[in-house]
Formats: structure tokens, C-alpha cells, sequence
């Protein structure tokens, strides 16, 4: 299944290194990754397979990364997030 993620906070270091470890660690592989600062703020936001249909479940996973990193990480498919994005 493919999916959107995407990740923004405050700008400080560690935030690639937390969350595509996160990533890895679950399986997840990345497709496609566009990240930028603009002004103090970090954004990313990447395509990526995962191995099952299970968002729920990364998107759980990413929270406590997000929690610990002070980040809003959000996870949706690509189906999904191409519908929303096209209104």
C-alpha cells in the first residue's frame, strides 16, 4: 500500500534520523522524500509502501516519534490523500 506522510515542527535536530528510523523499523519503504525549512520550521513530506494496509498502526508509531520529537507526523494513503487534495 502506498501512503502520504507528512512532518512538520519546530526546526531542530534529529527530526530525519527519528522519523525514517521509525520508518525503517516498521518496514516502511521510501519512495519519494521532499523536505525544506522555511523560517524556524521543518517540513517533509514523503511517499512511501508500506508492507501491509495497516496506517493505523504507523500512524500510532509516529505519534510517540512526534510526541518525543515535538511534531505533528501524519500518515494517510495515497488514495486519500490525492481525493482530498484534488477538491
Amino acid at each position: 500500500m502506498f501512503a502520504i506522510t507528512t512532518v512538520t515542527g519546530a526546526d531542530h535536530t534529529g527530526i530525519i534520523a527519528a522519523v525514517t528510523t521509525e520508518l525503517a523499523h516498521s518496514g516502511v519503504n521510501i519512495l519519494d522524500v521532499s523536505q525544506t525549512i522555511m523560517d524556524q520550521w521543518f517540513t517533509m513530506i514523503l511517499r512511501v509502501e508500506l508492507p501491509d494496509d495497516n496506517v493505523s498502526a504507523l500512524q500510532s508509531r509516529l505519534d510517540e516519534v512526534g510526541q518525543r520529537e515535538k511534531l505533528v507526523i501524519r500518515v494517510q494513503s495515497e488514495n486519500l490523500f490525492t481525493a482530498v487534495n484534488e477538491i
